[in-house]
């Protein structure tokens, strides 16, 4: 199947908040929302970053797959780890917003000097086609350009996801915590030219 991958657009929104729900678990987003909130909820507010232009999850930094028809079949948000305290914000004003919650406490996921890929999921109907293999490449180019290694978290309870990881190059650098998971940090190194 063919595919094309590019940057993501804002009407695009929608859809990729839920694909970011997808990666993210069902779980880990109604945990963010807290009580008394639903999926549907959290959609909205994750809808609105992607839309906006200064969000860790805003389509800026977002790259998809899509088919002939243009439809989104895969996507991957990715930042320079430097702005993560200054993109999340906007999620930190969102859910205090939205839900009466105060996540500015959470635990930073990257750092400086890394190109952090926060976010991979393929749509379901369009997996085992080699889509997440193309946008983790397409993302580790991008960190490269910027001269920044790629990196990313992995759950443990994934051993697949792992295994797709490692396949790519991407190395072990050690064990952490995000949304009360145990996780992996893995590193693409970035490599000399020969």
């Amino acid at each position: 199947m063919d595919y094309h991958i590019r940057q993501a657009r804002p009407q695009e929104a929608s859809v990729i908040a839920k694909l970011i729900m997808t990666a993210m678990n069902s779980e880990c987003c109604l945990n963010l929302a807290g009580p008394g909130h639903t999926l549907e909820d959290f959609h909205k507010l994750m809808t609105k970053l992607v839309a906006s232009s200064h969000s860790q999850y805003s389509y800026l930094n977002t790259i998809v797959a899509t088919d002939a028809d243009n439809s989104i079949m895969g996507m991957l948000v990715a930042y320079d780890g430097s702005r993560l305290l200054e993109l999340r914000q906007a999620f930190i004003d969102g859910a205090r917003k939205a839900f009466g919650i105060d996540h500015s406490g959470m635990k930073a996921e990257t750092q400086p000097g890394e190109y952090y890929l926060d976010s991979l999921c393929v749509a379901p109907d369009h997996r085992h086609k080699g889509i997440a293999t193309a946008l983790l490449r397409h993302a580790i180019e991008q960190g490269r350009a910027k001269g920044l290694p790629a990196t990313l978290l992995v759950d443990k309870g994934n051993p697949k996801a792992e295994a797709l990881y490692r396949r790519l190059g991407f190395v072990y650098v050690s064990d952490t915590e995000w949304g009360g998971h145990a996780m992996k940090r893995l590193a693409y190194p970035l490599q000399t030219a020969e």
